[in-house]
């Protein structure tokens, strides 16, 4: 392939990411430090992106360079990008944020579909609580940190703007026209051994474990109204929820619509391996939406089944 028809692939793919030229402009600018002039130049042809650009612009916006080049590896590419969320950098900030306005812009793309099939509760979720957020957050340092200093429950406490990040992350999660979740039907269960476990080391005070168990009773009787109702009450988007018969090994989503489509495997309690491959996006899409053949739907449909699946799910809680 010529490099002038390569090139022009190339910017024609810089152009679906930004379909507005200012937005385009000042996104190369921030990413590659450099000024709006000399993106003007390589937008214009006047020079050309080096090698090392071209680099940093594929693996930071995920794009293929197979994609564009019009090569068929046969290979698929999972990417994993590694965050302190307890104290994370300023790069890592703004690729969390880019996460969020990510999820605003779809959310008028009606036919985008989200869906998380797990033996934990999604981050979407637990974002909303406080307290169960941070015991996330502290199982995760304490399992995953490389700091060799154990940190108590007490100590993980996210900055200022961490938390306004989570806050606003839990508003846009709920902008997704439809969601779907698939619980292990273990998972409330697995979580209060956890906590259990913690307060037996003394990691996580009585008084904080009573703290923990009011989020979970909170985030329950939210979840309640959600499965009743069969959408978020905030946007009225819709909510489907199921509990597998068989155990879940590990969590899994996707992100599917016209504009945006991914997929992850959830990993490390707090980190994903995701790829943006058309081929393997579909295919997570068939695989987990088969999962439903195994899972019982608990929201809108089977009020008996899905007030003692609360109920039983209460009990639980309270024994902790």
């Amino acid at each position: 392939m010529e490099n002038n028809v390569w090139y022009d692939l190339f910017l024609e793919t810089l152009y679906k990411k930004f379909p507005k030229r200012q937005d385009l402009f000042k996104a190369l600018s921030d990413l590659l430090f450099i000024e709006r002039e000399a993106v003007y130049r390589r937008i214009r042809r006047d020079v050309v992106f080096t090698a090392y650009e071209i680099a940093k612009i594929a693996t930071e916006w995920n794009i293929s360079l197979d994609d564009v080049i019009g090569i068929d590896s046969g290979r698929v590419h999972f990417q994993m990008r590694e965050i302190n969320y307890l104290n994370p950098s300023e790069e890592e900030m703004k690729f969390l944020w880019a996460v969020i306005q990510g999820l605003n812009n779809i959310q008028n793309y009606y036919d985008t579909e989200f869906m998380d099939i797990g033996n934990k509760l999604p981050r979407q979720l637990l974002a909303g609580y406080k307290y169960l957020n941070q015991f996330y957050l502290f199982k995760w340092i304490f399992q995953y940190s490389h700091n060799t200093e154990v940190i108590p429950f007490s100590h993980a406490i996210e900055s200022k703007e961490k938390a306004h990040l989570t806050s606003e992350y839990y508003k846009a999660i709920k902008t997704v026209p439809n969601s779907n979740f698939i619980w292990d039907r273990k998972i409330f269960e697995n979580m209060i051994s956890d906590i259990r476990y913690f307060v037996s080391i003394s990691m996580i005070t009585v008084e904080e474990k009573n703290l923990i168990k009011k989020d979970i009773h909170d985030l329950l009787d939210y979840l309640f109204v959600v499965a009743n109702e069969g959408f978020y009450p905030e946007t009225k988007n819709k909510v489907n929820i199921y509990v597998s018969e068989l155990n879940i090994d590990t969590n899994y989503s996707y992100t599917f619509s016209k504009e945006a489509n991914i997929c992850f495997v959830h990993v490390f309690e707090k980190l994903e391996l995701y790829s943006y491959n058309p081929q393997m996006v579909l295919f997570f899409k068939d695989w987990m939406q088969l999962k439903k053949k195994s899972s019982v739907q608990i929201s809108v449909v089977d009020e008996r089944c899905r007030i003692e699946y609360f109920n039983k799910q209460r009990q639980i809680i309270d024994e902790l």
